[in-house]
């Protein structure tokens, strides 16, 4: 059942992150990046097992939980971080040589 839902939502929000990437105007742009990452991370997540224990030496038998992933995630999370503030920069940069963050309307593009 969790399994079902969690796919279900990496399915809206993949879909989601992909609809913004696509827009015109440059924060939608920003933000459809933003989603897309957050939506691999818990796609990773997932992947790596959510329903296992934590996997402690002598703890028992039965479904551990990978925490290599979970580092890994949270790694993502913060270059993710870095990553949206250099882009909201650029986009703050590009409004100010511009006037516009509408893709169609910025000059010199290369089309």
């Amino acid at each position: 059942m969790t399994e079902t839902v969690l796919a279900l939502v990496l399915g809206v929000l993949f879909a989601a992150g992909t609809f913004l990437v696509l827009r015109r105007d440059l924060v939608r742009v920003v933000f459809g990046v933003l989603v897309l990452s957050q939506a691999t991370n818990v796609y990773l997540v997932t992947v790596g097992g959510i329903s296992g224990v934590a996997p402690i030496v002598g703890h028992g038998d039965g479904a551990v939980t990978d925490p290599l992933v979970q580092a890994l995630v949270l790694t993502a999370v913060v270059i993710g971080f870095a990553t949206t503030a250099l882009l909201l920069v650029l986009v703050y940069r590009t409004y100010q040589e511009h006037g516009t963050i509408d893709l169609e309307d910025v000059e010199g593009v290369v089309r």
